[in-house]
């Protein structure tokens, strides 16, 4: 086994964070992943890196502080790949300001007040502390600490933030200042995160009641700034698997999530819809690319799909064609979101389209009709029942079945056909294909179909799979699928 070298950087803010770059020559570290971190994670990060180097050759330089002032820093000096915040709002407003591309759940935290073993004062409510005169008081600045901004957003609900706040004889700019303080004996009280009090043998946590039901989500970004986001993903996996990184908080005290378990390259498996592919190809290979996962998209009629899903596969997540094919294995996974809506049409070889004008022309003898097969895909099964809605009778003219829209599509440019009952997007997938064909509507309600995408219930990558669907919903995702025709729905 290879050596395997660890090397840490602790950076305290008051009130700036001295730049990584001082402590090393910026080409011979060109490797290095750079992690900002709250200050309340400091002892748990640190072990979880050492583990990291002990596996995997990459180093990590950490930098400590409140949550808002790393979020300040990554803001001004445009560099960086992680960003672990103590509080989710944290990481929105980081990907608000375009500094965020994709975010990982890490653990929870709850709030409440610090006290010296014992409790001497016996403080416990907040009603306590602003009745007892002597308690001597130490805050979170809330423009630096997530602890500080959720004690002020919580207690001002109650008007108590600001006559405790008045009382406070420091605002700290991180949490753990806060429980060294009442450590020393500089403060008997303070409001800190419950995992910080779990590291103090004589210090004391008390619950406070409207705290405990505001719980604040832990949550870890990917930098746009990262310079390599496959190698950052990787370690953030690694932090919030549950086998590894999450191992080590729950052993400091914090509450964890159902972590995934950890791979050194995940694959996942996705089936999809056929027509679908076009729309996600794009988004899939995007996704790819920053995870440094492999997705294999297995892509056929929705039937087919189905088929091999009663038969035993199961693959990650599903995305279906139509809400129909859905239905069939919906057992089989977390509920499903409804992503688009696609149209039904027909597509008419040029030289046709003066006698194909409607689904009714379908009907005159000699036209050559091509449909989706109704038991293999949903295309066809949705196109029978909207034949027989509009008593619509192909009978010799329908020449071929396919499982798929595509290869429908393929047969009407190379001739075999006159005109084809497909998905709009199976029309537009490819510009050309209205150079040889032109599109007629139906224009009836049961020519439409939605689809839902969903997450495998017994998936091993759920938060990787989470990811996934945030992908294929972004507003890249929503532009790729609007672009040939689909109507964009999920919001």
């Amino acid at each position: 086994m290879r050596t395997k070298f660890t090397t840490l950087i602790l950076i305290i803010s008051i009130p700036l964070v001295i730049s990584i770059n001082v402590f090393f020559d910026k080409k011979e570290n060109s490797r290095d992943l750079i992690l900002y971190c709250a200050a309340g994670l400091r002892l748990p990060v640190q072990e979880i890196v050492a583990n990291y180097h002990k596996e995997y050759d990459d180093r990590i330089n950490i930098q400590f502080a409140g949550s808002g002032t790393l979020l300040s820093n990554i803001e001004a000096s445009g560099v960086g790949d992680l960003y672990l915040a103590a509080d989710s709002s944290y990481i929105d407003i980081a990907t608000d300001k375009g500094l965020v591309e994709t975010s990982i759940p890490t653990c929870y935290l709850t709030a409440g007040l610090v006290v010296k073993k014992n409790n001497p004062l016996k403080l416990h409510s907040i009603d306590d502390v602003l009745n007892n005169s002597s308690a001597r008081i130490v805050l979170a600045n809330p423009e630096a600490a997530s602890i500080g901004k959720f004690s002020k957003k919580v207690l001002s609900e109650t008007g108590k933030w600001l006559p405790l706040s008045n009382r406070a004889l420091v605002m700290k700019p991180t949490v753990n200042e806060i429980a060294n303080a009442v450590k020393i004996n500089s403060a008997d009280v303070g409001i800190v995160w419950d995992s910080i009090v779990n590291q103090y043998d004589n210090l004391e946590f008390i619950p406070i009641d409207q705290f405990n039901k505001k719980k604040k989500l832990v949550t870890l970004g990917l930098l746009k700034s990262s310079l390599n986001k496959p190698k950052a993903m990787k370690f953030a996996r690694y932090l919030s698997s549950i086998d590894r990184g999450q191992r080590i908080l729950k052993k400091n005290g914090f509450e964890i999530i159902d972590g995934d378990k950890w791979e050194d390259d995940p694959s996942i498996v996705l089936y999809s819809g056929a027509m679908l592919n076009p729309a996600i190809e794009r988004s899939i290979n995007m996704f790819e690319n920053r995870e440094g996962v492999t997705v294999d998209v297995v892509p056929n009629g929705c039937g087919v799909l189905v088929s091999q899903m009663k038969a035993g596969a199961r693959p990650d997540a599903y995305f279906s064609c139509d809400v129909s094919f859905m239905n069939d294995v919906k057992h089989l996974f977390q509920p499903s979101v409804t992503i688009s809506q696609n149209d039904i049409v027909i597509l008419v070889k040029k030289d046709k389209i003066n006698e194909i004008k409607s689904i009714s022309d379908l009907q005159i003898p000699g036209i050559r009709v091509g449909c989706a097969h109704p038991e293999k895909s949903a295309l066809g099964a949705l196109t029978v029942k909207m034949l027989n809605r509009l008593n619509i009778k192909l009978g010799s003219n329908l020449e071929l079945d396919s499982a798929t829209g595509d290869f429908l599509v393929n047969q009407l440019r190379a001739g075999s056909l006159d005109a084809v009952i497909v998905y709009r997007s199976n029309a537009l997938a490819n510009p050309s294909t209205l150079n040889d064909a032109i599109v007629v509507d139906i224009n009836d309600s049961s020519a439409l179909a939605y689809q839902p995408f969903a997450i495998g219930a017994n998936t091993r990558h759920k938060n990787l799979m989470a990811r996934l669907f945030s992908s294929l919903t972004s507003k890249q995702a929503k532009a790729d699928f609007e672009k040939i025709g689909f109507k964009w729905i999920v919001k």
